[in-house]
């Protein structure tokens, strides 16, 4: 008979999570001995637990099914919290493993001791179990699976304790069949269908599930049809952009910019996304980013089929027909010169392989991505949902490990590159296919914008060198080099350019350090605050047009 790793590990094989990211300590042994008894389990070995975690939240964001993160007890968890947060505001699956003491030696308080049900219920508001039995570990883990797969998608924490792992007796479990998520309710969309009827200008609001294809179609022809504009969430988990799709345009980030994009809407309906609020609090500013008069709806929510609820309301609009709009197929020219940010995001859009999957961790530096890319091939892009930096490089292994016939471009600024920069190694270990590019402007530039903005004062030299990395600048060619990975500096668009064609060309990882100046700096970044400022008392046109030169 097996013990309670052996039957844990053929639960989880026989319910399709078959990729285990790792990071175990003692505790989790019989765990890690189980994996030579599944041959259908991959384990990738991750040297910080926020790799791992980051790892699986991007696995799942492209394959929509969870993989299993494996952390050494409370510590190893509170490691990898960032990028579970991420997860969880992404609403992506994540079967989170994390090991504890043997039943008998908790009471003991050894050194390792913690409360890991307190510190997982930041991650896992609506899962988290400690199975305190090997016969009931299989039926604890099917739970879990359930709980992470079923609408909305969430982070399940099973808590492994080491003697309920090597205990005999396990007993593999069956997942139980899913239903598939529901549509939106027939009256609530006739109500939908009315509010679009009204006349009043309306926005549909899409998240996760609705910013795929066939969503996106569906709400492309409602559009069409009936006028409405469409927007993304400003972080969304998985958005499928490019020529031939329809494209919608994202919230800005700044609060001031979001108030200048919905200002013109009386209604505003929720498609799996939830209404926008300010990123954080600033005196004197509201909360609240949904304009006075706007009134809100809910086509469908998270635990709803996004796409099914959109098709519903074409029918009901009479818009199945209408001919939605896409993306033509477009790309910037190639850059020269010296090289800015602009002109690696250029570089990007000039050279981007068919089928990509586009990482963007960039912060200010990728602020042009979105437009430099928008005419390119089809391709997926995974963003930052939870705010938490570090997240872009491990995401990048997920996906490249979900799709190995995928080029993976991760982009990352140099500040939140730091924060993971272990995943090298395993990028190096598992020989993926990712090119990252990293923007050294040597500074935490957004934090630079932001103290402009939050009118702080007095500012001086002790405050400035907190978000400032110029001394010692940091160097990520020897990094990447002393982790495995190929890599190659550029601080002219030629060189970028030569870079990134050998790196797509080449498979396997490589490193393209992208040395340019910050983006919003100087001049720009004193005047920016007052400029944000003056929005809401500009006439409309100037104020939308003053959006799309800072945020298109």
């Amino acid at each position: 008979m097996p013990n309670g790793a052996q039957a844990l590990m053929k639960t989880l094989a026989d319910a399709g999570v078959t990729v285990c990211f790792t990071n175990p300590g003692t505790s989790e042994m019989h765990f890690v001995a189980a994996l030579d008894s599944e041959p259908r389990m991959r384990a990738v070995l991750c040297l910080f637990e926020g790799v791992a975690t980051g790892a699986a939240d991007g696995y799942a964001r492209m394959t929509d099914r969870p993989a299993a993160t494996l952390l050494h007890l409370g510590c190893g968890l509170g490691n990898g919290l960032a990028n579970l947060h991420n997860a969880r505001k992404g609403r992506v699956p994540v079967v989170n493993i994390v090991g504890d003491h043997a039943t008998y030696h908790m009471p003991l308080d050894a050194q390792l001791q913690s409360d890991i049900e307190t510190v997982a219920r930041n991650v896992s508001p609506g899962f988290v179990r400690t199975s305190m039995r090997t016969p009931d570990l299989c039926r604890d883990a099917v739970d879990a699976i359930t709980a992470a797969r079923r609408r909305p998608e969430q982070v399940a924490t099973l808590i492994l304790p080491a003697d309920v792992s090597w205990g005999e007796g396990g007993a593999p479990c069956s997942l139980p069949e899913l239903s598939p998520p529901p549509a939106a309710d027939a009256d609530v969309v006739a109500k939908i269908a009315e509010v679009i009827r009204s006349g009043g200008k309306t926005a549909l609001l899409l998240g996760r599930h609705a910013l795929r294809e066939p969503a996106l179609i569906a709400a492309a022809r409602i559009a069409a049809h009936s006028g409405v504009r469409l927007l993304a969430e400003v972080f969304p988990t998985r958005l499928e952009r490019g020529a031939g799709l329809p494209p919608v345009e994202r919230i800005a980030y700044l609060a001031e910019l979001a108030g200048v994009q919905l200002a013109e809407f009386q209604q505003l309906v929720l498609v799996d996304a939830k209404a926008p609020v300010s990123f954080f609090a600033y005196p004197g500013k509201p909360s609240e980013l949904v304009p006075a008069g706007c009134s809100v709806h809910t086509l469908s929510t998270p635990a709803q089929d996004a796409a099914a609820s959109l098709e519903a309301l074409a029918q009901a609009l009479g818009a199945h027909h209408a001919k939605p709009a896409l993306q033509p197929a477009a790309r910037p020219g190639r850059p020269r010169g010296r090289l800015t940010a602009e002109k690696v995001c250029k570089a990007v859009g000039h050279l981007l392989p068919e089928r990509a999957i586009v990482v963007d961790e960039a912060i200010t530096s990728g602020l042009l991505l979105p437009l430099m890319s928008a005419g390119g091939p089809r391709h997926d892009l995974i963003t930052l949902t939870g705010g938490a930096i570090g997240q872009g490089l491990p995401n990048a292994i997920g996906a490249a490990i979900a799709c190995p016939d995928r080029p993976v471009l991760a982009l990352i600024g140099d500040g939140t590159a730091m924060y993971t920069i272990q995943a090298l190694w395993t990028l190096a270990r598992e020989n993926l296919d990712v090119t990252a590019i990293i923007f050294n402007n040597a500074s935490y530039s957004v934090l630079n914008v932001e103290l402009e903005r939050v009118g702080a004062e007095r500012v001086g030299d002790k405050a400035r060198a907190q978000l400032d990395l110029k001394g010692p600048r940091l160097d990520f060619c020897r990094l990447a080099q002393g982790m495995g990975v190929h890599a190659a500096r550029a601080d002219t668009a030629e060189d970028f350019c030569r870079a990134l064609e050998y790196a797509l060309s080449h498979s396997g990882p490589h490193l393209i350090e992208a040395v340019v100046p910050e983006s919003l700096s100087g001049v720009k970044r004193k005047a920016l605050p007052w400029v944000l400022k003056a929005l809401p008392k500009l006439p409309a046109p100037l104020a939308r047009m003053l959006k799309k030169k800072l945020a298109p």
